[in-house]
């Protein structure tokens, strides 16, 4: 079983223009669609779609839209009760695959609140392949929360964790060097230049993508998953890199396609997949996603894995140090 963790759980809002955005202009919306969202929400998603069994664990009661959405599509979930509405994270999409997003910041939770969540976690290891840990924290949460959840983690020998996160939390987690580093780490190319000091721009060489999630693995991770955008993607773990360039595709929105690229790496790993072909699912979830409009997540028909290929990667010796 796969558990993802959503710290702060959204209600998606995706509206679709009929002309490119102009800033102080009235626009009329083609379409406008509502989803259950928060990065851990669209994992659960996309790997139940894919046929694997997956628990979403997040703050929320019964009523809450997020909570209903889960049910609605049949998708297992365990709640801890938090008061009030869930954030809203409103997505702006043109007919060209640009979008713009504007995120609310999300219910505070308490000490309370994040000691009972953890405890759902503990409980659910045993049975767990993978814990989930991904998206923003909400307000009132530590930034090295995501870390601590890691280390809590770690005695369960069957258990891996991967997380998913930007800024603050991200950096917590190989901020103690003794520290326990997640299994697997997804950052993006914003993301890995945080936590290398590297120009994103520069992140797009495969080369230099693979040399700077090098230095993850020397800090700790397990395997590093760098998704490029358009350029593809590379992992890198102790045994080697690889990299898989994305197919052709015609973009329709990126909100979900760094989720769905790692479900589909996680959905490629319960199947006993070696790490080429780990990569190459996860680009062709990725890519299926960005080809989909608004907040739609792939499912497997939507997958074009024969388009996507993956192959071993010499990275650049250029080693970046981590910044200080």
């Amino acid at each position: 079983m796969i558990i993802t963790l959503t710290a702060n759980p959204s209600v998606d809002r995706t509206v679709t223009l009929t002309e490119p955005l102009r800033r102080g202009q009235v626009h009329r919306a083609a379409e406008v669609t509502t989803q259950p969202g928060g990065k851990g929400v669209n994992v659960a998603r996309v790997v139940a779609a894919g046929g694997a069994p997956v628990l979403a664990v997040l703050p929320g009661t019964e009523d809450d839209p997020v909570v209903q959405g889960l049910r609605g599509a049949g998708i297992g979930y365990r709640t801890v009760p938090v008061p009030g509405e869930p954030r809203v994270n409103l997505t702006i999409a043109e007919t060209d695959g640009t979008t713009t997003k504007i995120n609310e910041a999300g219910r505070a939770l308490t000490g309370r609140d994040r000691a009972e969540l953890t405890a759902v976690l503990v409980e659910l290891a045993d049975a767990a392949a993978w814990v989930v840990l991904s998206g923003s924290l909400p307000p009132e949460v530590p930034v090295d929360w995501y870390a601590e959840l890691v280390a809590t983690l770690a005695p369960f020998p069957h258990t891996r964790v991967a997380v998913d996160t930007s800024e603050a939390p991200l950096l917590a987690l190989f901020a103690d060097p003794g520290g326990a580093a997640p299994d697997l780490v997804k950052p993006n190319s914003d993301e890995l230049a945080q936590l290398t000091g590297l120009d994103p721009v520069a992140l797009a060489d495969p080369a230099t993508a693979a040399a700077a999630a090098a230095t993850l693995i020397d800090r700790g991770a397990g395997a590093v998953l760098a998704t490029l955008g358009a350029a593809g993607a590379v992992l890198v773990t102790a045994e080697g890199s690889w990299f898989a360039a994305a197919p052709p595709i015609t973009p329709r929105s990126t909100v979900g396609a760094g989720d769905s690229a790692l479900a589909g790496y996680l959905l490629a790993d319960l199947a006993g997949a070696a790490p080429a072909d780990r990569l190459r699912t996860a680009v062709a979830y990725g890519s299926a996603a960005t080809a989909l409009p608004g907040t739609e997540l792939p499912t497997p028909t939507d997958i074009a894995l024969d388009a996507v290929t993956a192959g071993p990667l010499r990275p650049s010796s250029i080693r970046p140090a981590a910044p200080a």
